[in-house]
């Protein structure tokens, strides 16, 4: 007979402080180019008028991530898994994703260390390809054992430098209180006379869609997050236990005591992810609110090899050494830890689509192996891509943000619903699933997340592209 799993119970009061973390990861990995990049130059294009871009893009991928975590802390699997589950042809929906971040893959960390490394550059005057690898050598070695303690360190201090840097900087242009809240209300952008003159599109959503696009990360961010939430072994996960897929037959197993622990640790996870939603919405508008307030006072676009020297040459106008200093340190830092977080988030993605797609690989290398083979492969592609396309980091990022950030969000949001509510119920015996049914409201967070991404896919993405 198969033994009840033992579910330990979730922490309360201070103790629960020692075991917050995958939110820390989650925001230090998408709190990077989508910010130091895409969020300056879309404020410096479009103004705060915008802000409202970030904020309700951030808050509808909170309920994509936080739902993907629940699955995954009531069952023990990753995301990916759940996308097997889907009825049909087997595994048709994670050969989609297999295809697609591949691809995605190697163009987001190259971007990623492409923008790091002219970033690095410009505070250490090493060469730009240089920097670029040391960027991306330094997120290989910290991601190299493949444990989640080694990544919550290590994005833990880096978010703390972006946030101090963004905050310092911010604070000193923050926008009027009526003009703040008029930037939180949904309203049609425009680009301004200026810049079209010198050269930038006229449409709007050629800035806004890539914000919205990498604000809280891509479709890989969320998918991530379960696997943050497997490292620090929440409710039916075993501790850094990853590839591996829900034991069904445990989990009919569970009893209502079982189940009101997963209900506390679905709650713990619920506050976890709200973190990065908050730290992220003020990173992100931090970012946004100094490029309004420097770069379109001055009316300067960031662009090219010269967007660190520029952001920080205009930084340093208005506030000082010190200003420019702890803006570029801020954004060096918060590239790095977007190219830590993908370049520890990827190969566990890919290594569960290979497990899945191609069962033979799995059998014949254990996922450490997988996850290692596929590290070093992306962190090459990543060292060629910014080798040759290295001095163009705008369209670079934002080729990426698109291309991973907006396709698969409104599927993603789809499916992490149908799981919740119509395949995870039938792991559990009546009495259980009743008890570890998701409330309503997050299944309303999940629908209107996939109709909101799903306007911008369908009706602005054509525009922009072609």
């Amino acid at each position: 007979m198969t033994k009840s799993p033992v579910v330990k119970k979730a922490p309360v009061g201070f103790a629960a402080l020692a075991l917050i973390g995958p939110s820390l990861v989650w925001v230090s990995e998408y709190i990077g180019s989508g910010e130091v990049i895409i969020a300056t130059r879309a404020g410096a294009l479009l103004g705060t008028g915008i802000l409202w871009a970030v904020v309700i893009g951030i808050f509808l991928k909170f309920w994509i991530g936080m739902a993907g975590a629940r699955y995954t802390v009531t069952t023990g699997e990753g995301m990916i898994d759940l996308f097997d589950r889907l009825p049909g042809p087997a595994h048709w929906a994670v050969w989609l994703i297999m295809v697609i971040q591949l691809a995605a893959a190697a163009f987001s960390i190259g971007s990623v260390a492409s923008a790091g490394g002219i970033f690095l550059a410009h505070l250490t005057h090493i060469p730009r390809f240089v920097c670029g690898w040391l960027i991306t050598l330094i997120a290989f070695f910290v991601s190299w054992k493949g444990e989640f303690r080694w990544l919550k360190i290590s994005m833990s201090v880096l978010v703390v430098t972006v946030i101090i840097g963004v905050i310092y900087v911010s604070v000193n242009v923050f926008p009027a209180a009526a003009e703040f809240f008029k930037g939180l209300i949904p309203s049609e952008p425009f680009v301004p006379q200026w810049a079209i003159e010198k050269g930038v599109d006229e449409n709007p959503w050629k800035e806004v869609l890539p914000l919205l696009g990498w604000g809280a990360g891509g479709f890989a961010s969320q998918v991530w997050y379960s696997y943050w939430v497997i490292g620090a072994g929440y409710g039916m996960t075993s501790k850094d236990g990853y590839g591996k897929s829900a034991d069904l037959k445990k989990l009919k197993q569970v009893d209502r005591g079982q189940a009101l622990v997963i209900k506390s640790w679905n709650r713990f996870v619920t506050m976890d992810a709200s973190i990065a939603m908050v730290i992220g919405i003020v990173a992100t508008s931090g970012f946004l609110i100094a490029g309004a307030g420097i770069l379109g006072e001055t009316q300067v676009v960031p662009e090219g090899e010269m967007v660190a020297l520029q952001l920080s040459e205009l930084f340093a106008a208005n506030w000082g050494s010190g200003g420019a200093f702890l803006f570029v340190l801020g954004g060096t830092a918060a590239l790095l830890s977007t190219q830590i977080g993908q370049l520890a988030g990827w190969p566990r993605l890919l290594s569960d689509t290979f497990r899945l797609c191609l069962p033979e690989t799995a059998r014949k290398y254990s996922w450490k192996t997988q996850f290692r083979t596929i590290l070093v492969l992306l962190s090459i592609a990543s060292m060629v891509i910014i080798f040759t396309l290295g001095y163009k980091p705008v369209v670079l990022v934002k080729f990426a943000a698109v291309f991973e950030g907006l396709l698969l969000t409104p599927f993603q949001a789809a499916v992490v619903f149908f799981g919740l509510y119509f395949i995870m119920p039938r792991f559990f015996n009546d009495e259980v699933k009743k008890l570890v049914r998701p409330h309503w409201s997050i299944g309303v967070g999940l629908v209107v997340a996939a109709f909101f991404f799903t306007y911008f896919c369908v009706v602005q993405l054509p525009a922009v592209l072609f």
